[in-house]
Formats: C-alpha cells, structure tokens, sequence
C-alpha cells in the first residue's frame, strides 16, 4: 500500500483560520514537512501536533525530493505545509506534487487559508476575471513581465515584500499608468491588518509615509 501526500493550508496570520481537517491530518500523518521546522514549530505546538518534521525548502527541495517519493512508495502518510498559506502558491510544494505525481502516488490539497484570496474581495475590483502573478522576478525578466502586463484586461495580484513594495508600486505606475485603479492589502488576518485602495499613485503616497511591515498584497484594475 503506497502513502499519500497532503497538501495542508496554515494560518497566514490569526491561528483561528486553521481547519479542523488541517488539524486532524497533521495529527495522523507519519511525517511533516516543513518550509521552516522554527516557523512551524508554535503552530504544530499549539494545536497539540507532536510528528516528526523535516525541512522542505526552496534550498533543499531538488534534493529532499527523492527521498519524500521513497517515503511514500513504502507507505508513510506525509503533510506538506509552508510558513503561512498554501504549499506551492508563492511556496515550496510544485516539484513534490509533480513528482508524486509521475510516480502514480496520491496527491491531496484541502482548502484553506491563502492572502490572495481576501485581499481580491476586500479589493472592490472585479473578481470574476484575475490573474495571480506572485512576486515579480527581483532582476532578469521583471520589465519584460510588466511589460507583458500592460494591455492586461484582468484584475492583476502581486505578492510582494516590505522593503520593495514603494519600488513596485512606482513600476506599476510606470507601465500600468498612475491613475490606474488598485487595492494594496498588508498584514492579513493579523491584528493591524490593513487596505489602502486608491490608484496606483495615491497608494504609493500612502506608503511613503505610513509603515511598511508585514507581507503585501497588491491587486491592480485590467486596462
């Protein structure tokens, strides 16, 4: 009998949002793996979860990769989780599931907290069309995608850090137009959480005078 690989949503921030079947699961799992074992540690601790937890990163994934597999094949119930959302959205989790995948092993994700999510509804920009395009490359490739984005139609979502949020804002601005309509979301779940919405221009104003912690969700109108 082969084991199986889960696919289990954190709390990006407010523990309330785990699930009663991301609990249960990571109790009777054999093995869970972690983007980042000190991150994971309070969470699993909080919720009573004592399993063994291995570290599965961006750094060690090409190498962990084959192990995990033979795991599975000898039938061990493995949880896969990163730091706050969703494995493979922005995260560790794609290589793993594709690779489960080629060897016929089961692959289960449930449905759970990730940031994009609500920072789109809070938005107030349509949510019928969008496109998810996670953090913009940092150097090779970045005014190639933003230039790919011009004529975009659909509601765009960035990921993006706080000491390069004013940058992309500015980029944004540049190639989309200042006056385009936008949402920027920080700290989500959390106790400051926030939305700035305006356009392009009068969020990056915001920003250049108010506090700029925690991760950011930026959600910008289609032309």
């Amino acid at each position: 009998m082969t084991g199986k690989l889960y696919l289990v949503p954190t709390p990006i921030g407010n523990l309330e949002d785990m699930t009663f079947r991301a609990i249960r699961i990571l109790k009777e799992v054999d093995l869970i793996l972690a983007e980042d074992t000190r991150t994971s540690a309070p969470l699993l601790k909080h919720f009573g979860i004592n399993k063994k937890v291995f570290s599965h990163h961006q750094h060690n994934e090409h190498k962990s990769v084959t192990e995990i597999i033979r795991f599975l094949k000898e039938g061990q119930q493995i949880a896969l989780i990163s730091d706050a959302g969703t494995p493979a959205i922005s995260d560790p989790g794609f290589l793993l599931v594709r690779e489960a995948l080629k060897n016929e092993l089961a692959v289960e994700c449930l449905p759970g907290a990730t940031a994009f999510v609500p920072a789109l509804v809070n938005s107030g920009l349509s949510a019928d069309r969008f496109i998810f395009e996670g953090f913009l490359p940092v150097k090779k490739g970045r005014q190639t995608r933003l230039k790919e984005l011009v004529n975009e139609e659909r509601t765009m979502i960035f990921y993006e850090s706080p000491h390069r949020i004013l940058k992309t804002l500015e980029e944004l601005s540049q190639y989309l137009g200042a006056d385009r309509e936008a949402s920027v979301s920080r700290e989500l779940t959390k106790l400051f959480e926030e939305t700035v919405r305006g356009t392009l221009n009068e969020i990056k104003i915001h920003f250049e005078t108010h506090t700029l912690k925690g991760e950011f969700v930026i959600c910008v109108a289609g032309k």
